[in-house]
């Protein structure tokens, strides 16, 4: 990364992350979760439909294929698309700790441009964790999952408790995740980032 900030920098009693002994197994898909979420869900006509799978120790892998609705200049991936496709696949690793985490600080390199068809191959990995905060980085990479690397991120993620998304949360949307007759969703609707 160029430039990146002490924020982003975990402090000298950082531990390593542990993978959590109930988190998906390695090569098991994470899945959605939450249908209207632009970035995994597959209620978003225009979202990324980004598939993420665990990976080895406290890392995930994804992918997604640049659409045109994606695009900021002609024929070429928004930057934000890129930075919600990173956003979206570091905080999938939040799965292999068990906790609920919000986005506290991403940064984000573009290296090179995405064209729209391209599929864009994303790796993240947990490097450390302090207290509620969690460190992570990514790479996303074009033309396969050794390819060039595209974009690239870091990024610290912030413990909450579920009350985070029920106090700040629009209403309607709020009640309706609540009342999902189908438990697991109802709990999975609150897990990941916002």
């Amino acid at each position: 990364m160029s430039g990146t900030s002490p924020s982003l920098t975990p402090p000298a009693d950082a531990t390593a992350p542990v993978r959590h002994p109930e988190a998906p197994a390695p090569g098991a898909p994470i899945g959605t979760h939450y249908g209207e979420c632009f970035g995994c869900g597959g209620e978003q006509p225009h979202g990324l439909h980004l598939a993420a799978r665990a990976g080895d120790g406290v890392r995930v892998a994804a992918e997604f294929t640049v659409r045109p609705a994606h695009q900021g200049a002609p024929g070429l991936a928004h930057g934000g698309v890129l930075a919600t496709a990173l956003d979206e696949t570091l905080g999938s690793l939040n799965w292999l700790l068990r906790v609920i985490a919000v986005t506290g600080r991403l940064e984000t390199d573009f290296v090179r441009p995405v064209p729209v068809g391209t599929v864009l191959y994303l790796e993240a990995e947990v490097t450390a964790v302090a207290g509620r905060k969690i460190y992570s980085r990514a790479t996303g990479r074009i033309g396969g999952p050794e390819g060039p690397v595209a974009v690239r991120a870091q990024a610290l993620f912030i413990e909450v408790k579920v009350d985070h998304f029920i106090d700040n949360g629009r209403p309607e949307e709020i009640q309706a995740a609540m009342s999902d007759p189908d438990q697991v969703r109802r709990a999975r609707a609150f897990e990941v980032n916002p």
